[in-house]
């Protein structure tokens, strides 16, 4: 289940690579073609102007404000689908925490990966909040929620023991929307030898966090803000 719930970087280095020295060949090419010198110069500002948006994409706005992201699981329908591609805003939660009910996109702590996967679920619980779910629905802090993005109703206990869970600072509590079928907080931990028990390790440290999912670039049909 790992392998499929984590989501993809819609970029490739190389192919962005190739692509800048693509723009360079022809940067150096054209003033070797024959042409008047009115074309040439409009075909060498068209030139640089691309080569200055890739360079700004992929050297600022990737790396620190948006990026593209490919859904290959069912682990968050119905609200995300399998093949959609999202933009990630990177830059939101510099200025502020995430929320409960936003959508994040994060690196997957141990307990839900041993590999190095990025993750996307909505945020159930931030510091502070007692949560726990029981009789079908998520409680948070004693109130039961109406969540009507999720697929259907949990099927499960969580956590085990009677009492609630209380997120710690500094993590937050992450569930899919397909609550049934999502490797999510609810399933993360290990068996302890030394206990011989199931330990929860629920929680994404607030330093895995990479971004808020925000829209849905494509297919055509599902373009749409994501809440």
């Amino acid at each position: 289940m790992n392998g499929a719930e984590s989501i993809l970087a819609f970029d490739n280095p190389w192919q962005i690579v190739g692509l800048i020295g693509l723009i360079v060949a022809i940067r150096v090419a054209v003033p070797r073609i024959e042409m008047s010198r009115t074309a040439r110069a409009s075909v060498l500002e068209i030139v640089d102007s691309g080569l200055v948006a890739v360079l700004l994409v992929f050297c600022l706005l990737r790396p620190f404000v948006i990026q593209a992201f490919y859904i290959p699981s069912g682990s968050m329908l119905p609200t995300l689908r399998e093949g959609d591609r999202i933009l990630v805003n990177k830059f939101i939660y510099f200025f502020r925490q995430p929320e409960p009910g936003e959508i994040l996109v994060f690196n997957a702590p141990p307990a839900a990966s041993e590999t190095d996967k990025d993750f996307i679920k909505r945020v159930v619980g931030v510091p502070g909040n007692a949560l726990c779910v029981k009789d079908g629905a998520l409680y948070r802090d004693g109130v039961r929620l109406d969540e009507s993005y999720i697929a259907e109703t949990p099927n499960y206990t969580w956590p085990s023991r009677d009492t609630c869970l209380t997120v710690p600072d500094g993590n937050f509590v992450m569930m899919g929307d397909n609550r049934n079928d999502s490797n999510d907080s609810h399933r993360w931990g290990y068996w302890s030898p030394t206990t011989g028990k199931w330990e929860s390790r629920p929680y994404v440290p607030r330093a895995n966090v990479l971004g808020k999912a925000m829209v849905i670039f494509w297919p055509p049909q599902r373009i749409r803000i994501l809440h």
